[in-house]
């Protein structure tokens, strides 16, 4: 199967001998399995990407070794139809709104714009699924009249839920997660948001 974004993080990967490499630095690259990003979002000494982008795949992977990361980079067929600069510093408003906020992780980014259009919600952004951004969501919910949130991600549902209510620990909140292929079918993401907004 033919993917931009496996072929641009190949691409983005250091060659011993051609390439400073850091020795500590572990990038690998998973291709559309929902079940391993999940398995490697539950390992808390890893970071995680999943570019919604061939050049966000290809920033994860230059950050990933320029930090020196234990990183897992998990690509898909799936692809947002731009690149959004500094996706993977954590979550970055993409649409202001205060009924609510809706997090948008990779590939359902495009997907999540199209459900939503005509809502008044805040939509946030990242291309990095571990460590998730407590700031950045905390910051957006508190603005937003409501503390809704909808979680979008390309991992299995839930996947992040436990992050969301961590974060939010002492703010009263809902939230609604959908994840896996639930999360790109932009008729079922409409259908579901609309129904779980006040």
């Amino acid at each position: 199967m033919h993917s931009d974004m496996l072929l641009a993080a190949a691409d983005a990967l250091p060659l011993p001998g051609r390439d400073e490499v850091r020795p500590d630095a572990q990038v690998l690259v998973g291709f559309g399995v929902p079940g391993e990003l999940a398995r490697f979002a539950a390992r808390p000494d890893w970071t995680v990407y999943a570019p919604g982008h061939a050049e966000e795949a290809r920033q994860s992977v230059l950050a990933a070794t320029a930090r020196a990361e234990r990183a897992y980079i998990h690509v898909s067929a799936e692809s947002n139809a731009e690149p959004r600069r500094g996706a993977t510093d954590g979550f970055q408003l993409i649409r202001d709104g205060g009924a609510g906020v809706v997090l948008a992780v990779g590939a359902t980014l495009d997907p999540v714009l199209r459900a939503t259009a005509g809502l008044d919600l805040a939509v946030l952004y990242t291309a990095v699924v571990r460590p998730f951004d407590e700031v950045g969501l905390r910051t957006a919910v508190l603005a937003a009249e409501h503390a809704d949130v909808v979680l979008v991600e390309p991992c299995p549902r839930g996947t992040s839920a436990h992050h969301i209510a961590g974060t939010l620990v002492h703010v009263p909140h809902r939230l609604l997660a959908l994840g896996g292929p639930d999360g790109l079918d932009e008729s079922e993401l409409a259908r579901a948001v609309r129904d779980f907004m006040r």
